[in-house]
């Protein structure tokens, strides 16, 4: 049993939106930040930035799209402070450890893999009490790639001594968790918490709105389809 992190298990998105308001005050360029983020962090895995400034660099980039300017040190004050703002707003979503417990009282082996960046994300994994849970954490920042490469998944695998079709993945980004999954040979499910988009799930996939869901998903469905 493989699960995203972010956005699946922990509120990232809250989170991450109350602490960019609180360092430009408002979270009007969401969109903004995300694609700087997303650029920034491909870089970091491609070797081109160093993980300890990449998200200083990162910030700076943001405020020059806005307009500003920055010196990397007050960027990296900036950012400071914003990461002290993201760190307190860290929360599970209510139906994780219900569903955690449930997997532990299976015997199912389980594994995060998460496309972080730093070792931040391990202080979050523990901080958040989701350290016992897990068999295996992997990180995109520490692998040297990211979902949905399907290194990252069969690493995974590897590390539970599970293989690939007989393990199942969830996360909340279709291409990069779901369908990653799925072309990497495990079971991909989406789980998407605002509810059905009225659109086709690609095929191969299973969705669910909620964490506790998943039992039954995978006592009845995924079960059978492997029986």
């Amino acid at each position: 049993m493989c699960l995203d992190v972010d956005d699946t298990l922990v509120d990232y998105s809250t989170s991450s939106r109350a602490a960019l308001a609180s360092m430009v005050g408002n979270a009007d360029a969401w969109s903004l930040w995300q694609r700087i983020t997303d650029d920034h962090v491909s870089r970091q895995l491609a070797g081109e930035l160093q993980y300890e400034s990449m998200r200083n660099i990162r910030t700076q980039a943001f405020f020059a799209a806005l307009g500003e300017e920055l010196t990397l040190e007050e960027a990296t004050r900036r950012e400071l402070a914003r990461q002290e703002v993201l760190s307190a707003g860290w929360c599970l979503f209510p139906d994780v450890i219900p569903m955690l417990d449930w997997l532990r009282a299976t015997g199912l082996p389980i594994a995060a893999i998460s496309n972080a960046s730093g070792r931040h994300q391990r202080v979050k994994i523990a901080q958040l009490g989701l350290s016992p849970y897990f068999d295996a954490v992997l990180i995109a920042g520490e692998v040297g790639c990211a979902k949905p490469d399907r290194v990252i998944f069969h690493t995974a695998c590897l590390a539970l001594g599970v293989p690939p079709g007989d393990t199942v993945h969830v996360g909340d980004r279709l291409h990069a968790d779901a369908i990653g999954a799925r072309d990497a040979g495990m079971h991909g499910v989406w789980i998407n918490r605002t509810g059905p988009t009225g659109g086709t799930l690609p095929a191969g996939l299973s969705s669910i709105t909620s964490l506790a869901e998943l039992p039954e998903l995978l006592v009845c469905e995924l079960s059978a389809a492997t029986a």
